[in-house]
């Protein structure tokens, strides 16, 4: 039964099912952020591109694990993922795509179907949904900021690979100490999702002048007793597509993943 009706998050949160999330999403039913949708399960960034820039790419994601932990890789022309989800199609899974053409961003889009050519490879990547989940499933609250989460560019580089290179991004959370030290206890056991902060207090070591005002979202001060942790983001790899300027790739909006049928639990490493 097709989707009639624009649904709001507050809908999609009484459904546990991925897959149904997933139809509801294809069929035009939902096109807003997917945090907080579909509890446990593991949510991705999303990077689709021509083959042959594809190996460029895998290595520039070996390169720097951090802000590019790979889930899944597509054969080519196949915009399916199975190991990540029964059904899933890349094309039309997720609420919002990015679109770059010659290295800017074009535009954005609910369905990408109509762009889709024979040879484009989809990546996979881990997203940061996954290790907030496990933090406040062990008792640490998040910080508040209106729901959306600080980020900000860095000078550190990435390590290149082809035409793909840029600075690494990072998104920001601040803690008390005890729950700094928790933080990265429980984020340390995810690498498939950007494991622990690659940095710790003292943004201008990392080329970060204000925490105030971050560089995509809007931030705000942070409380005198807390310190902010670092990690590695998921909008790196868009800045190398950036970079890269190829003539057509895609990526997820920030903010709007591809949700799997994959337990968060399964990526523990200990």
């Amino acid at each position: 039964m097709n989707v009639t009706t624009r649904l709001d998050a507050a809908d999609l949160r009484q459904i546990a099912d991925p897959a149904e999330l997933r139809r509801i999403i294809r069929e035009g039913g939902y096109a807003g952020r997917t945090g907080g949708l579909a509890l446990g399960r593991v949510q991705a960034n999303l990077v689709i591109l021509p083959r042959e820039h594809a190996d460029d790419f895998l290595r520039f994601c070996q390169r720097n694990p951090k802000p590019c932990p790979l889930l899944a890789v597509s054969e080519p022309g196949d915009p399916t993922l199975p190991e990540l989800g029964e059904g899933i199609d890349v094309r039309s899974d997720l609420p919002s795509y990015n679109v770059f053409r010659d290295g800017e961003l074009a535009g954005e889009v609910t369905d990408v179907r109509d762009l889709w050519c024979d040879d484009f490879v989809a990546f996979a990547l881990g997203c940061s949904f996954s290790f907030e989940e496990a933090i406040m499933a062990a008792g640490v609250p998040l910080p508040g900021n209106g729901g959306v989460t600080r980020i900000y560019d860095t000078s550190i580089d990435a390590a290149p690979a082809g035409p793909f290179r840029g600075r690494l991004v990072v998104s920001m959370r601040p803690f008390t100490p005890a729950n700094a030290i928790r933080a990265i206890q429980i984020t340390s056991r995810f690498p498939g999702v950007h494991g622990a902060p690659i940095h710790i207090g003292k943004p201008e070591q990392i080329g970060i002048r204000d925490l105030v005002e971050d560089d995509y979202n809007g931030a705000g001060p942070i409380p005198a007793d807390q310190i902010p942790l670092f990690w590695a983001c998921g909008i790196t790899p868009q800045r190398a597509l950036a970079q890269a300027r190829l003539p057509l790739a895609i990526s997820h909006t920030p903010g709007h993943m591809l949700i799997t049928d994959r337990l968060n639990a399964s990526l523990a490493v200990f």
